[in-house]
């Protein structure tokens, strides 16, 4: 048998939630067989392991069924984002979209967790998460520093807030790319914030 490799597998961000269909389903089971192994991540991500000599032939198809696969390991993860139940545009869907596709698969330090809420609610946690942003009315605040796990589990802290649409998506990938230059080997992002200090970061994201 030759080499095996993962690829990471998650359902489109969309209104409801992180869902997959039944078709989907159907098609990562007749693409992976039935001898391989499939992991469900804390990430909200399938983990698929692969024939190297078939991933991207497997990756096409699973993108072409409106899938989303991205690198396992130490990248940013995919967007973990809310079920925007106020509605596609009052929630931000659109924003949400073009978020997750500058960031996602971007290789870290250590795997890197976003997560983005369209209002107040917050219910895709994302104070729990390394980076959290939060829409709020029309504007939003991005949150540093969450820390669901362990004995020292913490809550993200705000960051900066009232950033325009146009402005969100430099912030965080500036942010991210402050992480990946200054971080010291596989220094997780929340170490690093400590380390880094919160008001130099708010000199980068603004």
């Amino acid at each position: 048998m030759g080499e095996v490799v993962k690829i990471a597998v998650n359902p489109p961000i969309q209104v409801g939630g992180s869902l997959f269909s039944p078709m989907q389903l159907a098609k990562i089971g007749a693409l992976a067989g039935e001898e391989a192994k499939i992991e469900m991540t804390p990430f909200k991500q399938l983990y698929i392991e692969v024939p190297l000599e078939q991933r991207d032939f497997m990756m096409n198809e699973l993108r072409n069924s409106g899938l989303e696969v991205t690198p396992p390991g130490f990248v940013v993860k995919s967007l973990i984002a809310c079920n925007f139940c106020k509605g596609a545009e009052e929630a931000g869907l659109e924003t949400g979209l073009k978020l997750n596709e500058a960031i996602a698969g971007l290789d870290t330090p250590t795997p890197l967790k976003v997560g983005y809420a369209g209002c107040g609610l917050g219910t895709s946690e994302p104070l729990l998460k390394d980076i959290g942003i939060v829409k709020t009315r029309n504007s939003f605040d991005i949150y540093v520093g969450g820390e669901p796990k362990g004995l020292k589990a913490s809550i993200a802290q705000l960051l900066v807030s009232g950033l325009t649409e146009e402005r969100l998506i430099p912030a965080i990938t500036a942010i991210i790319e402050y992480y990946k230059t200054n971080a010291k080997g596989k220094e997780k992002f929340g170490k690093f914030i400590h380390r880094a200090s919160l008001e130099e970061l708010r000199k980068i994201a603004r």
